[in-house]
């Protein structure tokens, strides 16, 4: 009868059983690594394939959303990428026009509102505001927000934006549903799962939050049985130099 694995390991040096331990875990590691760089490899090439499916120099509705739709997705594999193979993270500043963000946002999502029976709008308080930032980071973060609000909210969903001394305000509002637990089967998640980061959902607000802190901002959630109040505040574009 073969020993037990445990009887090895209790029989042999501590200092050998600690190589051993790293080395497993190191092949481990690799293995995973090389998995996980495949796995980006072949989501490339669709994604390539949408993005050149899409019309080009501004077509219709539909090709527009779906060009933004790929960049998003294209720029999440990206930070996967640099988060796998540990390349400092990169993020591509500019001058935005926060309402076409918006706009945008919420064309892509409108369909999605009225398949969950709800409906979805742009309500616009913020005349000609600009932010400095990465336009698909703020575009996930909105695309968060909002896909939030139609699986746990609804069903009248509102992109409300307005304007502070020095920020703006772009707050997604839904008139609720009750109880979140009750009425979507949401738990929270357990203690193990957030510490291990094998938590399969819950993660739409964390990237929300990341961007608000990325871009100087802040991100507030708010639920009363009148619905939830969902805010990302980011800091206008300043008027002492380019972005």
């Amino acid at each position: 009868m073969p020993l037990e694995l445990a009887q090895i390991a209790n029989a042999w040096p501590f200092e050998l059983s600690l190589a051993a331990a790293i080395t497993a875990q190191t092949v481990w590691q690799g293995r995973r690594r090389t998995v996980l760089n495949e796995a980006l490899h072949e989501l490339r090439r669709p994604l390539q394939a949408l993005a050149l499916a899409a019309p080009a120099g501004g077509g219709a509705a539909g090709g527009d959303r779906l060009g933004a739709s790929v960049q998003m997705a294209a720029a999440a594999l990206e930070r996967l990428d640099r988060e796998i193979n540990g390349a400092a993270p990169a993020s591509a500043r500019e001058t935005l026009a926060a309402r076409s963000l918006a706009e945008a946002a919420v064309s892509r999502w409108q369909a999605g509102a009225k398949a969950a029976g709800g409906s979805l709008e742009l309500r616009w308080c913020a005349a000609a505001a600009e932010i400095c930032g990465d336009a698909c980071e703020i575009a996930q973060a909105l695309d968060n927000l909002i896909v939030n609000a139609i699986e746990h909210g609804g069903p009248r969903i509102e992109l409300r934006a307005t304007l502070g001394v020095g920020w703006l305000r772009l707050a997604v509002h839904d008139s609720g549903r009750g109880s979140l637990s009750a009425s979507r089967g949401f738990r929270p998640a357990s203690l193990t799962a957030r510490i291990s980061g094998r938590r399969r959902r819950g993660h739409g607000l964390r990237v929300v939050r990341r961007t608000a802190t990325a871009h100087g901002g802040e991100f507030a959630l708010r639920t009363t049985a009148a619905g939830t109040e969902a805010r990302l505040d980011l800091p206008l574009l300043s008027g002492e130099g380019p972005c």
